[in-house]
């Protein structure tokens, strides 16, 4: 429970806030309330608007929660995946989406043999500093994956993995989604069913 001060003075004295003043607003948690409080400042009285902001006890979905769904969702679907595939190569970042998907079909080898290569190739393709479809992750994370190459496994990626799907998530998803290709995609597939 947080509460917001708005005031008419240059400086609170919190000390001289009687906590009691207070009960009631906490008591009844459903309602947000107004409470003038006086304060005392050298003798001096001034009123102090009080407003209880509480926490929403519902869950609720931020717009990124609804983009984070909506790009698994885009991601299952061939269609949409290639609609997005293009639309990431119009932004010059359809790395990220490779990236991703490299990621994805690494995590299929079950032959330990096959992994080491596909790791290095994965490494040369999108991590090395000198990659020509190099995506943006940070340094540490980035060595992290070199020092895995000399014995790599299924989850040597995921961290980078995680930092691309998120940046793909917050920016280029949301753009996706207002874009003329994905509304006319969402309008084709409408007129289908």
């Amino acid at each position: 429970m947080n509460i917001f001060f708005q005031s008419i003075m240059p400086k609170l004295l919190f000390s001289k806030i009687r906590i009691y003043e207070f009960k009631e607003l906490i008591r009844n948690k459903n309602q947000t309330k107004t409470l003038d409080v006086l304060l005392s400042r050298k003798k001096q009285k001034s009123n102090i608007k009080c407003v209880l902001i509480q926490k929403k006890t519902e869950v609720s979905h931020s717009p990124l929660q609804d983009h984070g769904q909506k790009l698994a969702d885009l991601l299952e679907n061939t269609d949409y995946l290639a609609a997005f595939h293009s639309f990431l190569q119009s932004e010059f970042s359809a790395e990220n989406i490779e990236f991703w998907l490299a990621c994805r079909e690494y995590k299929q080898i079950r032959s330990p043999g096959k992994l080491s290569g596909k790791a290095a190739e994965i490494y040369k393709t999108f991590l090395h500093p000198t990659a020509q479809k190099e995506v943006n992750i940070d340094h540490c994370t980035r060595e992290e994956i070199k020092r895995s190459l000399a014995k790599p496994d299924l989850e040597c990626f995921d961290k980078a993995e995680k930092l691309v799907y998120r940046l793909m998530e917050e920016d280029s998803c949301p753009r996706f989604l207002k874009s003329e290709a994905y509304q006319n995609l969402r309008n084709i597939s409408r007129n289908q069913t």
